[in-house]
């Protein structure tokens, strides 16, 4: 079915930019949010209330999909009508149970439905699929992403420059992985360990959300599977203390109000990603690697901090391959199931391989034998 106009629900940072992006790759874009935008668009923007179905099923009749960039908690009903209208549906969640919500309407849907198409689950996922391909058999996928302010402050180390909720809920909700072959569900804020990204020390730690399907798909191929928020060293210690000694765990609209205005957004952020994956090929034991340290660029007109251009470049290239054929149009879409170098190749895909001015993209692939710290600028 045809994927040309495209209806952009949220105009935050992240739904803007992606708004953005698909007009200048010539798509019809419409967006929806009930805050006008300050500045002149392009596109038109219209008021519409995401939280009435009957409304936003008026407003979005006409469209050929539907790219949500709410908080999780409004995805199910923004799917729910774009199921009853057959669209293309495109979103950034991380919860689970929405997700597995969804699955179930895709199996009697006539477009697509592809939720978890961002950064982490998303982009990451993409990457992890694409190095398991490369072994004969894998042992581990190890999947670890941070969004952090690059010049903290404090001692939390942190800026909320993502949803509050989505933050939370990641947190406080328990994690799924395979370990030793066996798949499981484990507590968040475990599991700490010290990861380096360009030269940069972090920890990270186990939290929800970020696997997407990769459970289903790996159980069974895969022994060790998980995935882990990346912070600056002590984060962890001090929101287990915020969260289970001060019993916020029990309040998380408060937290989130708590931590919005301890931490609010700061515009120079840097989203760090490191993907592994160690296996055996041609009898030979080998591990794979994908670091990146992406900074702020332009992107679209504007400049775009680091966390919205990868969440909002991943989203879109997804639908560009949708468009272009070479992702399927119907039913369910598992981000793994999206190959690599396709999502390389479109417009916005390529961002996460051309460094922009000023910053370095070090060297996306590392085995043994090769020659480690090579990078661009």
């Amino acid at each position: 079915m045809p994927l040309q106009s495209v209806a952009v629900l949220g105009l935050g940072k992240v739904g803007l930019l992606a708004a953005r992006l698909l007009d200048q790759l010539g798509y019809d874009v419409s967006g929806h949010d009930l805050r006008q935008p300050s500045e002149e668009l392009p596109f038109p923007v219209l008021g519409t209330d995401v939280s009435d179905a009957d409304e936003l099923g008026r407003a979005l009749a006409g469209s050929d999909a539907v790219l949500s960039c709410l908080p999780y908690h409004c995805n199910r009903l923004v799917a729910e009508v774009a199921h009853r209208l057959g669209m293309h549906y495109f979103d950034l969640t991380e919860d689970t149970a929405t997700t597995e919500a969804i699955r179930a309407m895709a199996e009697t849907a006539t477009g697509l439905m592809a939720p978890q198409c961002g950064l982490a689950p998303g982009f990451v996922g993409i990457v992890a699929a694409s190095q398991v391909e490369s072994f004969d058999h894998c042992r581990a996928i190890r999947m670890r992403v941070g969004a952090l302010p690059q010049h903290p402050t404090g001692l939390l180390g942190y800026a909320f420059n993502w949803s509050p909720e989505g933050v939370v809920n990641e947190y406080l909700n328990d994690c799924e992985v395979i370990e030793d072959g066996v798949r499981k569900w484990v507590s968040p804020m475990e599991w700490k360990e010290a990861v380096y990204v360009a030269g940069t020390k972090l920890e990270a730690f186990t939290t929800s959300g970020g696997l997407g399907t990769m459970c289903d798909t790996y159980l069974g191929r895969v022994e060790n599977l998980d995935y882990k928020t990346m912070r600056y060293p002590g984060h962890m210690d001090l929101m287990n203390f915020f969260f289970h000694e001060l019993l916020l765990r029990d309040r998380r609209e408060l937290a989130g109000e708590i931590l919005t205005h301890a931490k609010p957004p700061v515009d120079e952020d840097v989203v760090y990603i490191h993907v592994s994956s160690e296996g055996t090929a041609d009898g030979e034991l080998r591990r794979i690697e994908y670091a990146r340290a992406l900074l702020p660029r332009e992107v679209a007109g504007t400049t775009a901090r680091a966390i919205a251009w990868t969440t909002a470049a991943s989203v879109v290239a997804v639908i560009d391959l949708v468009r272009d054929g070479v992702l399927v149009d119907r039913g369910f879409l598992r981000q793994e199931d999206v190959p690599l170098q396709a999502l390389l190749r479109t417009p916005s895909g390529s961002l996460f391989e051309r460094p922009g001015e000023g910053q370095t993209v070090y060297d996306a692939w590392w085995r043994p034998g090769a020659e480690p710290g090579s990078a661009s600028t």
